[in-house]
Protein backbone atom coordinates (compact mmCIF):
# COMPACT_ATOMS: atom_id res chain seq x y z
CA UNK A 1 0.00 0.00 0.00
CA UNK A 2 1.51 3.29 -1.12
CA UNK A 3 0.73 5.65 1.76
CA UNK A 4 2.15 8.73 0.02
CA UNK A 5 -0.01 8.21 -3.08
CA UNK A 6 -3.12 7.72 -0.93
CA UNK A 7 -2.29 10.83 1.16
CA UNK A 8 -1.80 12.92 -2.00
CA UNK A 9 -5.11 11.66 -3.40
CA UNK A 10 -6.88 12.60 -0.16
CA UNK A 11 -5.46 16.14 -0.36
CA UNK A 12 -6.60 16.48 -3.96
CA UNK A 13 -10.07 15.29 -3.00
CA UNK A 14 -10.38 18.34 -0.71
CA UNK A 15 -8.78 21.04 -2.91
CA UNK A 16 -10.30 24.07 -1.15
CA UNK A 17 -9.33 23.12 2.41
CA UNK A 18 -5.92 21.85 1.26
CA UNK A 19 -5.32 25.10 -0.65
CA UNK A 20 -6.29 27.24 2.34
CA UNK A 21 -4.03 25.32 4.72
CA UNK A 22 -1.11 25.44 2.29
CA UNK A 23 -1.69 29.14 1.56
CA UNK A 24 -1.59 30.11 5.23
CA UNK A 25 1.56 28.07 5.78
CA UNK A 26 3.16 29.61 2.69
CA UNK A 27 2.24 33.17 3.72
CA UNK A 28 3.69 32.84 7.21
CA UNK A 29 6.94 31.27 5.99
CA UNK A 30 7.27 33.87 3.20
CA UNK A 31 7.07 36.76 5.67
CA UNK A 32 9.55 35.26 8.13
CA UNK A 33 11.98 34.23 5.39
CA UNK A 34 11.86 37.64 3.69
CA UNK A 35 12.46 39.44 6.99
CA UNK A 36 15.43 37.17 7.74
CA UNK A 37 16.92 37.81 4.29
CA UNK A 38 16.48 41.57 4.54
CA UNK A 39 17.82 41.71 8.08
CA UNK A 40 20.89 39.66 7.13
CA UNK A 41 21.74 41.69 4.05
CA UNK A 42 21.09 45.09 5.62
CA UNK A 43 23.15 44.06 8.62
CA UNK A 44 26.01 42.93 6.36
CA UNK A 45 25.89 46.12 4.27
CA UNK A 46 25.77 48.42 7.28
CA UNK A 47 28.53 46.62 9.16
CA UNK A 48 30.85 46.31 6.18
CA UNK A 49 30.61 49.98 5.20
CA UNK A 50 30.90 51.25 8.77
CA UNK A 51 33.94 49.16 9.63
CA UNK A 52 36.91 51.27 10.67
CA UNK A 53 34.96 54.57 10.78
CA UNK A 54 34.79 55.73 14.40
CA UNK A 55 33.48 59.26 13.90
CA UNK A 56 32.09 61.50 11.18
CA UNK A 57 32.79 65.22 11.33
CA UNK A 58 30.29 67.47 9.58
CA UNK A 59 27.86 70.35 9.84
CA UNK A 60 25.44 70.76 12.73
CA UNK A 61 22.17 68.93 12.23
CA UNK A 62 20.90 65.38 12.44
CA UNK A 63 23.73 62.99 13.42
CA UNK A 64 21.94 60.06 11.74
CA UNK A 65 21.57 62.05 8.51
CA UNK A 66 25.27 62.86 8.65
CA UNK A 67 26.11 59.16 9.04
CA UNK A 68 23.75 58.00 6.28
CA UNK A 69 24.92 60.63 3.79
CA UNK A 70 28.66 60.40 4.47
CA UNK A 71 29.12 56.66 4.95
CA UNK A 72 26.23 54.98 3.14
CA UNK A 73 25.45 57.68 0.54
CA UNK A 74 21.68 57.24 1.01
CA UNK A 75 20.64 60.64 2.35
CA UNK A 76 21.23 64.31 1.57
CA UNK A 77 24.29 65.91 3.19
CA UNK A 78 23.64 68.07 6.24
CA UNK A 79 25.72 70.95 4.85
CA UNK A 80 29.30 72.05 4.30
CA UNK A 81 32.06 72.76 6.80
CA UNK A 82 35.24 74.91 6.54
CA UNK A 83 38.20 72.79 5.57
CA UNK A 84 40.65 74.69 7.75
CA UNK A 85 38.56 74.18 10.90
CA UNK A 86 38.05 70.49 10.12
CA UNK A 87 41.78 70.01 9.62
CA UNK A 88 42.53 71.86 12.87
CA UNK A 89 40.22 69.54 14.82
CA UNK A 90 41.67 66.42 13.20
CA UNK A 91 45.26 67.25 14.16
CA UNK A 92 44.55 65.71 17.55
CA UNK A 93 47.03 62.88 18.31
CA UNK A 94 44.12 60.54 19.11
CA UNK A 95 43.03 60.64 15.45
CA UNK A 96 44.72 58.12 13.19
CA UNK A 97 43.21 59.00 9.80
CA UNK A 98 40.83 61.68 8.50
CA UNK A 99 39.33 61.24 5.03
CA UNK A 100 37.73 64.36 3.49
CA UNK A 101 34.52 64.06 1.46
CA UNK A 102 33.08 66.71 -0.82
CA UNK A 103 29.66 65.98 -2.32
CA UNK A 104 26.81 67.72 -4.07
CA UNK A 105 26.75 66.50 -7.68
CA UNK A 106 25.73 63.35 -9.51
CA UNK A 107 25.76 61.69 -12.90
CA UNK A 108 22.57 59.79 -13.76
CA UNK A 109 21.82 59.56 -10.00
CA UNK A 110 25.28 58.12 -9.16
CA UNK A 111 26.97 60.41 -6.67
CA UNK A 112 30.20 62.21 -7.50
CA UNK A 113 32.40 62.30 -4.41
CA UNK A 114 35.59 64.30 -4.00
CA UNK A 115 38.06 62.54 -1.73
CA UNK A 116 41.58 61.10 -1.54
CA UNK A 117 43.20 57.71 -2.10
CA UNK A 118 42.65 57.00 1.60
CA UNK A 119 38.96 56.51 0.84
CA UNK A 120 39.73 53.69 -1.59
CA UNK A 121 42.25 52.17 0.80
CA UNK A 122 39.72 52.22 3.63
CA UNK A 123 37.14 50.23 1.64
CA UNK A 124 39.87 48.02 0.11
CA UNK A 125 38.75 49.13 -3.35
CA UNK A 126 41.35 48.68 -6.05
CA UNK A 127 41.57 49.96 -9.61
CA UNK A 128 40.85 47.10 -11.98
CA UNK A 129 41.26 49.03 -15.25
CA UNK A 130 43.21 52.20 -15.91
CA UNK A 131 44.63 54.25 -13.06
CA UNK A 132 43.69 56.37 -10.06
CA UNK A 133 42.75 60.02 -10.58
CA UNK A 134 45.77 62.32 -10.51
CA UNK A 135 44.67 65.61 -12.05
CA UNK A 136 41.60 67.76 -11.58
CA UNK A 137 38.50 66.50 -13.44
CA UNK A 138 39.85 62.95 -13.61
CA UNK A 139 37.74 60.27 -11.91
CA UNK A 140 37.44 56.56 -11.25
CA UNK A 141 34.06 54.83 -11.29
CA UNK A 142 32.64 51.92 -9.32
CA UNK A 143 31.67 48.70 -11.06
CA UNK A 144 27.93 49.38 -10.74
CA UNK A 145 28.37 52.83 -12.25
CA UNK A 146 30.17 51.30 -15.21
CA UNK A 147 27.47 48.64 -15.68
CA UNK A 148 24.54 51.06 -15.43
CA UNK A 149 25.92 53.99 -17.42
CA UNK A 150 28.19 52.27 -19.94
CA UNK A 151 31.05 54.62 -19.08
CA UNK A 152 34.52 53.35 -19.88
CA UNK A 153 38.07 54.61 -19.68
CA UNK A 154 38.57 57.73 -21.78
CA UNK A 155 34.89 58.77 -21.75
CA UNK A 156 33.92 62.23 -20.57
CA UNK A 157 30.69 63.35 -18.94
CA UNK A 158 29.16 66.38 -17.24
CA UNK A 159 27.88 66.12 -13.69
CA UNK A 160 24.50 67.45 -12.60
CA UNK A 161 24.06 69.75 -9.64
CA UNK A 162 22.54 68.14 -6.56
CA UNK A 163 21.73 64.48 -5.95
CA UNK A 164 18.80 64.36 -8.38
CA UNK A 165 19.49 63.05 -11.87
CA UNK A 166 17.30 65.87 -13.21
CA UNK A 167 19.52 68.59 -11.72
CA UNK A 168 21.14 71.37 -13.74
CA UNK A 169 24.09 70.06 -15.71
CA UNK A 170 27.60 71.50 -15.35
CA UNK A 171 28.14 71.37 -19.10
CA UNK A 172 31.09 73.78 -19.08
CA UNK A 173 33.44 71.35 -17.34
CA UNK A 174 33.48 67.60 -17.88
CA UNK A 175 34.98 64.73 -15.95
CA UNK A 176 37.21 62.19 -17.66
CA UNK A 177 37.10 58.52 -16.66
CA UNK A 178 40.64 57.27 -16.05
CA UNK A 179 39.89 54.11 -14.08
CA UNK A 180 37.28 51.49 -13.21
CA UNK A 181 37.29 49.91 -9.75
CA UNK A 182 37.21 46.21 -9.03
CA UNK A 183 34.06 45.00 -7.22
CA UNK A 184 34.45 45.44 -3.44
CA UNK A 185 30.85 44.91 -2.28
CA UNK A 186 31.02 48.26 -0.50
CA UNK A 187 29.57 51.70 -1.12
CA UNK A 188 32.54 52.45 -3.39
CA UNK A 189 30.98 50.21 -6.07
CA UNK A 190 28.26 52.79 -6.73
CA UNK A 191 30.27 56.01 -6.61
CA UNK A 192 32.17 58.27 -8.99
CA UNK A 193 35.34 59.29 -7.17
CA UNK A 194 37.55 62.24 -7.95
CA UNK A 195 39.82 64.57 -5.98
CA UNK A 196 38.36 67.29 -3.77
CA UNK A 197 39.81 70.10 -5.88
CA UNK A 198 37.71 68.92 -8.85
CA UNK A 199 34.53 69.56 -6.85
CA UNK A 200 35.83 73.00 -5.90
CA UNK A 201 36.74 73.76 -9.51
CA UNK A 202 33.26 72.84 -10.77
CA UNK A 203 31.40 75.02 -8.30
CA UNK A 204 33.83 77.94 -8.31
CA UNK A 205 33.63 78.06 -12.07
CA UNK A 206 29.85 78.24 -11.91
CA UNK A 207 30.04 80.97 -9.29
CA UNK A 208 32.51 82.95 -11.39
CA UNK A 209 30.15 82.87 -14.37
CA UNK A 210 27.34 84.41 -12.31
CA UNK A 211 29.63 87.11 -10.99
CA UNK A 212 31.55 87.65 -14.24
CA UNK A 213 30.10 90.96 -15.33
CA UNK A 214 30.44 92.52 -11.89
CA UNK A 215 34.03 91.37 -11.57
CA UNK A 216 34.87 92.73 -15.01
CA UNK A 217 33.44 96.15 -14.08
CA UNK A 218 36.01 96.54 -11.32
CA UNK A 219 38.74 96.96 -13.93
CA UNK A 220 41.94 95.15 -14.77
CA UNK A 221 44.09 97.14 -12.36
CA UNK A 222 41.91 96.34 -9.38
CA UNK A 223 41.84 92.63 -10.35
CA UNK A 224 45.59 92.54 -10.50
CA UNK A 225 46.02 94.17 -7.09
CA UNK A 226 43.44 91.88 -5.44
CA UNK A 227 44.51 88.59 -7.06
CA UNK A 228 46.87 87.47 -4.29
CA UNK A 229 44.39 88.43 -1.58
CA UNK A 230 41.52 86.58 -3.30
CA UNK A 231 43.58 83.42 -3.68
CA UNK A 232 44.45 83.52 0.01
CA UNK A 233 40.80 84.13 0.91
CA UNK A 234 39.69 81.18 -1.24
CA UNK A 235 42.17 78.93 0.51
CA UNK A 236 40.81 80.01 3.89
CA UNK A 237 37.20 79.47 2.84
CA UNK A 238 37.54 76.09 1.16
CA UNK A 239 34.67 73.86 2.22
CA UNK A 240 34.06 70.12 2.31
CA UNK A 241 31.00 68.09 3.23
CA UNK A 242 32.42 65.90 5.97
CA UNK A 243 35.36 63.88 7.23
CA UNK A 244 35.50 60.18 8.03
CA UNK A 245 37.68 59.67 11.09
CA UNK A 246 39.39 56.67 12.61
CA UNK A 247 40.76 56.82 16.16
CA UNK A 248 44.07 55.43 17.33
CA UNK A 249 42.35 53.93 20.37
CA UNK A 250 38.84 53.84 21.90
CA UNK A 251 39.63 56.88 24.07
CA UNK A 252 39.22 58.98 20.95
CA UNK A 253 35.44 58.82 21.47
CA UNK A 254 35.88 61.51 24.11
CA UNK A 255 36.69 63.97 21.34
CA UNK A 256 33.12 63.89 20.05
CA UNK A 257 31.65 65.56 23.13
CA UNK A 258 34.27 68.33 23.04
CA UNK A 259 33.71 69.01 19.34
CA UNK A 260 29.93 69.16 19.76
CA UNK A 261 30.20 71.48 22.76
CA UNK A 262 33.03 73.79 21.75
CA UNK A 263 32.91 74.11 17.96
CA UNK A 264 30.52 74.97 15.16
CA UNK A 265 30.91 71.46 13.76
CA UNK A 266 29.19 68.20 14.65
CA UNK A 267 30.84 64.92 15.56
CA UNK A 268 28.62 61.85 15.07
CA UNK A 269 29.53 58.35 16.24
CA UNK A 270 28.39 55.80 13.63
CA UNK A 271 28.11 52.78 15.92
CA UNK A 272 25.79 54.60 18.32
CA UNK A 273 23.56 56.05 15.60
CA UNK A 274 23.29 52.83 13.58
CA UNK A 275 22.54 50.75 16.68
CA UNK A 276 19.80 53.23 17.55
CA UNK A 277 18.42 52.94 14.01
CA UNK A 278 18.39 49.14 14.17
CA UNK A 279 16.66 49.24 17.54
CA UNK A 280 13.89 51.36 16.03
CA UNK A 281 13.61 49.09 13.00
CA UNK A 282 13.78 46.02 15.21
CA UNK A 283 10.43 46.82 16.83
CA UNK A 284 8.68 46.68 13.47
CA UNK A 285 10.61 43.60 12.35
CA UNK A 286 9.78 41.72 15.57
CA UNK A 287 6.10 42.64 15.19
CA UNK A 288 6.03 41.27 11.64
CA UNK A 289 7.81 38.10 12.73
CA UNK A 290 5.26 37.51 15.50
CA UNK A 291 2.50 38.11 12.96
CA UNK A 292 4.04 35.58 10.58
CA UNK A 293 4.40 33.04 13.40
CA UNK A 294 0.73 33.55 14.27
CA UNK A 295 -0.19 32.92 10.62
CA UNK A 296 1.79 29.66 10.64
CA UNK A 297 0.03 28.54 13.83
CA UNK A 298 -3.33 29.39 12.22
CA UNK A 299 -2.21 27.29 9.26
CA UNK A 300 -1.58 24.41 11.69
CA UNK A 301 -5.08 24.84 13.12
CA UNK A 302 -6.45 24.83 9.58
CA UNK A 303 -4.65 21.54 8.90
CA UNK A 304 -6.08 20.12 12.13
CA UNK A 305 -9.66 21.13 11.26
CA UNK A 306 -9.28 19.89 7.69
CA UNK A 307 -7.99 16.46 8.73
CA UNK A 308 -10.48 16.18 11.59
CA UNK A 309 -13.40 16.74 9.22
CA UNK A 310 -11.78 14.49 6.66
CA UNK A 311 -11.42 11.74 9.23
CA UNK A 312 -15.14 11.91 10.10
CA UNK A 313 -16.09 11.80 6.42
CA UNK A 314 -13.73 8.91 5.66
CA UNK A 315 -14.52 6.71 8.67
CA UNK A 316 -16.20 4.04 6.52
CA UNK A 317 -13.33 4.09 4.02
CA UNK A 318 -10.75 3.68 6.78
CA UNK A 319 -12.75 0.95 8.51
CA UNK A 320 -12.89 -0.86 5.18
CA UNK A 321 -9.13 -0.51 4.75
CA UNK A 322 -8.62 -1.93 8.27
CA UNK A 323 -10.87 -4.87 7.50
CA UNK A 324 -8.82 -5.58 4.36
CA UNK A 325 -5.56 -5.86 6.27
CA UNK A 326 -4.29 -2.33 6.75
CA UNK A 327 -3.00 -1.57 10.25
CA UNK A 328 -4.04 1.34 12.39
CA UNK A 329 -0.41 2.51 12.44
CA UNK A 330 -0.42 2.67 8.64
CA UNK A 331 -3.57 4.80 8.64
CA UNK A 332 -2.09 7.01 11.35
CA UNK A 333 1.06 7.44 9.21
CA UNK A 334 -1.08 8.23 6.18
CA UNK A 335 -2.74 11.14 8.01
CA UNK A 336 0.63 12.35 9.30
CA UNK A 337 1.89 12.36 5.72
CA UNK A 338 -0.94 14.69 4.74
CA UNK A 339 0.14 17.23 7.38
CA UNK A 340 3.80 16.75 6.41
CA UNK A 341 3.10 17.31 2.71
CA UNK A 342 1.21 20.54 3.42
CA UNK A 343 4.08 21.77 5.63
CA UNK A 344 6.73 20.96 3.00
CA UNK A 345 4.70 22.58 0.21
CA UNK A 346 4.28 25.69 2.39
CA UNK A 347 8.02 25.78 3.14
CA UNK A 348 9.14 25.40 -0.48
CA UNK A 349 6.64 27.96 -1.78
CA UNK A 350 7.48 30.28 1.13
CA UNK A 351 11.18 30.25 0.19
CA UNK A 352 10.31 30.80 -3.46
CA UNK A 353 7.98 33.74 -2.79
CA UNK A 354 10.42 35.32 -0.31
CA UNK A 355 13.12 35.27 -3.02
CA UNK A 356 10.70 36.81 -5.50
CA UNK A 357 9.87 39.50 -2.94
CA UNK A 358 13.57 40.13 -2.29
CA UNK A 359 14.21 40.37 -6.03
CA UNK A 360 11.48 43.02 -6.34
CA UNK A 361 12.80 44.98 -3.35
CA UNK A 362 16.36 44.72 -4.66
CA UNK A 363 15.30 46.16 -8.01
CA UNK A 364 13.63 49.08 -6.23
CA UNK A 365 16.59 49.72 -3.90
CA UNK A 366 19.08 49.39 -6.75
CA UNK A 367 17.16 51.94 -8.78
CA UNK A 368 16.97 54.46 -5.96
CA UNK A 369 20.10 53.88 -3.86
CA UNK A 370 22.18 51.54 -6.10
CA UNK A 371 22.57 48.94 -3.35
CA UNK A 372 22.40 45.29 -4.34
CA UNK A 373 20.35 43.07 -2.01
CA UNK A 374 19.96 40.15 -4.40
CA UNK A 375 21.66 37.37 -2.41
CA UNK A 376 19.32 34.40 -2.62
CA UNK A 377 21.16 31.71 -0.66
CA UNK A 378 19.34 29.71 2.02
CA UNK A 379 20.09 31.04 5.49
CA UNK A 380 20.85 28.82 8.47
CA UNK A 381 17.84 30.27 10.30
CA UNK A 382 15.56 29.08 7.49
CA UNK A 383 16.31 25.45 8.32
CA UNK A 384 14.85 26.14 11.77
CA UNK A 385 11.74 27.44 10.00
CA UNK A 386 11.54 24.12 8.15
CA UNK A 387 11.76 22.20 11.43
CA UNK A 388 9.05 24.41 12.99
CA UNK A 389 6.77 24.06 9.96
CA UNK A 390 7.16 20.26 9.92
CA UNK A 391 6.47 20.02 13.66
CA UNK A 392 3.35 22.18 13.35
CA UNK A 393 2.14 20.12 10.39
CA UNK A 394 2.77 16.81 12.16
CA UNK A 395 1.18 17.87 15.44
CA UNK A 396 -1.84 19.29 13.61
CA UNK A 397 -2.24 15.99 11.75
CA UNK A 398 -1.50 13.75 14.73
CA UNK A 399 -4.28 15.13 16.94
CA UNK A 400 -7.18 14.01 14.71
CA UNK A 401 -5.25 10.93 13.52
CA UNK A 402 -5.30 9.52 17.05
CA UNK A 403 -8.99 8.81 16.41
CA UNK A 404 -7.92 5.92 14.15
CA UNK A 405 -6.91 3.94 17.26
CA UNK A 406 -10.35 4.47 18.80
CA UNK A 407 -12.29 3.43 15.72
CA UNK A 408 -14.71 0.48 16.09
CA UNK A 409 -14.49 -1.30 12.75
CA UNK A 410 -17.68 -3.41 12.98
CA UNK A 411 -19.83 -0.57 14.28
CA UNK A 412 -18.54 1.85 11.60
CA UNK A 413 -19.23 -0.64 8.80
CA UNK A 414 -22.65 -1.48 10.24
CA UNK A 415 -23.65 2.18 10.47
CA UNK A 416 -22.85 2.70 6.84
Amino acid sequence: MNLFRISWSNLKDKPLSSFLSGLLMTLGITIISLLLLLNKQLDDQFKKNIKGIDMVLGAKGSPLQLILSSIYQIDAPVGNIPLDEAERLTRNPMIKTAIPLSMGDNYRSFRIVGTTKKYLDHFEATVGQGQLFREDMECVIGVRVAEATGLKIGDTFAGSHGLDAEGEEHADKKYKVVGVLNPSNTVADQLILTNVSSIWAIHEHGHDEHEGEEAHAEGEDHDHEAAAGEDHEHEEHREITSMLIQFRNPLGMMLARGINSNSKLQAALPNIEINRLFELLGVGVDTLQYLALAIIIIAGISVFVSLYNSLKERKYEMALMLSMGATRTQLFGMLLLEGLVLALIGFVLGLLFSRLGLWGLSASVAGQYHYNLAAFGVLREEWFILVAAVLIGLVAAALPAIGVYRMNISRTLAEE
